[in-house]
């Protein structure tokens, strides 16, 4: 059985017209990934990973800095955190090897917790963008104006009128505090990124 044409692209170089099925050049080049790969590994020999012992994270400690073991907040499964703090500041962080959980493992979040904390690129104070420019405004500013412009739309269109949507950058706690509020606002309209 040959291949069904389902769509010609324009003539090639030479003059001919290629013919391609999409589902057959996907798994074509799944098959040569997968086969590259490991062919890959087999001739590098195989020695690319190996288990990192928890005495060798942060060797280097900051001076005058502690290590505390805790655990990221992002989500309900509780990885370990080796956080190293100096002078009461989070200031660097490592995954727990010897955690019973994470098995010395990470999510993207997890890795990425501290920069809820220290990220330059964080935000710091509202922003407001008027005649297409941002503008720092305070927080009370901030508050007055969306508390009014929601009370205005639960006032006209009722509380279902909105959808709270929670965050995977949030911790569980802050997640619960979402739903709380989704619940005190009148609406079950509430759902987390990580679900959708």
């Amino acid at each position: 059985m040959g291949a069904r044409k389902i769509f010609s692209r324009p003539a090639s170089p030479k003059g001919r017209t290629l013919n391609i099925n999409p589902r057959l050049a996907r798994r074509t080049f799944l098959k040569i990934a997968a086969a590259t790969a490991g062919l890959t590994g087999l001739a590098l020999g195989g020695n690319l990973v190996r288990k990192t012992e928890a005495k060798e994270t942060l060797k280097t400690p900051y001076p005058g800095s502690k290590i505390v073991r805790t655990i990221c907040t992002h989500c309900a499964v509780g990885c370990g955190i080796y956080a190293e703090v100096q002078n009461g500041v989070w200031v660097r962080q490592e995954i727990a090897q010897d955690h019973p959980i994470s098995r010395g493992g990470h999510c993207c979040k997890g890795a990425g917790a501290i920069d809820m904390v220290r990220s330059e690129k964080r935000l710091k104070y509202p922003l407001k963008r008027e005649n297409g420019r941002w503008k720092k405004i305070s927080w009370e500013q901030a508050l007055d104006e969306i508390c009014s412009k929601l009370l205005e739309i639960r006032e006209k269109y009722g509380p279902d009128a909105v959808h709270w949507n929670g965050s995977a950058k949030v911790s569980t706690e802050m997640a619960y505090l979402q739903r709380k509020l989704a619940a005190f606002w009148g609406t079950n309209n509430i759902d987390h990124q990580a679900r959708i």
